[in-house]
């Protein structure tokens, strides 16, 4: 099956191909957190920023890096994880990958230590899309479509992940990894 004709679902990653030309997503992996007839909520992996979680959370003293979740309300946090075990309310999203849950909860663990950026990342404002948006995007194939793997969410580095999402793809992914940001430039 063609990667690319994967369904949009929960724990889906949107890959921005490689020339989209929307700034927003320039070379951009989204995570689909939520994903309904309604419309969809996700959050970019990789777009990182200079702020850390200190920055913008009083009580936390933590220097993990905040990344940018999307264009929409960028004035507020979101965060993923994979420790449900010490969050409460965590959302499923997919196989060892969760959305959300009590922030109180969150503050205290990673103010003692307990979860640190190879458990969970902060996120500024999100990706959102109405009813059929999205679908419309797919159809103007501005998308590649793949599933989320947590292991390899939190231990690839933000500059190399859409390189690094395509690469595992393989096949003709693979060597869209390859093209240059310019190809004018080629």
């Amino acid at each position: 099956m063609n990667t690319n004709t994967l369904p949009v679902t929960n724990g889906s990653l949107l890959i921005a191909e490689p020339f989209m030309g929307d700034t927003n997503f320039d070379r951009s992996v989204v995570l689909v957190c939520e994903h309904s007839p309604a419309g969809t909520f996700g959050l970019i992996l990789n777009q990182t920023t200079d702020l850390q979680l200190s920055d913008v959370i009083d009580d936390v003293y933590s220097s993990s890096g905040l990344f940018i979740g999307g264009p929409v309300q960028q004035n507020t946090l979101h965060f993923i994880h994979r420790r449900p075990d010490l969050i409460d309310g965590s959302i499923r999203v997919t196989n060892g990958l969760f959305w959300s849950g009590d922030f109180d909860q969150v503050k205290q663990a990673v103010n003692v230590g307990t979860l640190t950026e190879r458990d969970i990342r902060f996120f500024i404002g999100y990706s959102g899309w109405d009813a059929g948006q999205l679908a419309s995007e797919m159809d103007q194939k501005a998308w590649i479509v793949t599933r989320a793997d947590a292991t390899f969410l939190f231990e690839t580095p933000a500059d190399q992940f859409w390189r690094g999402v395509l690469k595992r793809m393989g096949g003709e992914f693979k060597s869209i990894a390859h093209y240059p940001v310019d190809p004018r430039l080629n």
